[in-house]
């Protein structure tokens, strides 16, 4: 939100375009169906990232430890803005998370 200077209202879109994919590309995963069977108990967290780089980070340890996620990344301008991941158990995810703050 600092290092791009966007409007919240842009950055929450950034963040509905990463869920709605992770949904997508992982919609046959059992973890993803039962998160959207019961769409009143869904729960997110949303972590600002500091910088591009650390964002880029975070997605190399994803990878590397065989997490899934979608990279959202803003067209024309090609700037990576979001990452979420496919719905896990938090005992799974929250370390590679413990670096981030909430957004505020």
């Amino acid at each position: 939100l600092t290092e791009l200077n966007w409007p919240v209202g842009a950055v929450i879109a950034q963040a509905c375009h990463a869920c709605t994919a992770a949904l997508q590309l992982f919609g046959d995963d059992v973890n993803t169906i039962a998160y959207t069977e019961n769409l009143d108990s869904m729960h997110k967290v949303v972590l600002a990232a500091p910088t591009e780089p650390k964002l880029l980070a975070l997605c190399q340890a994803l990878r590397d430890a065989n997490i899934d996620y979608k990279l959202w990344i803003e067209q024309p301008e090609n700037i990576p803005t979001c990452v979420a991941t496919k719905p896990y158990p938090k005992a799974d995810v929250q370390t590679f998370f413990k670096g981030f703050k909430l957004f505020k």
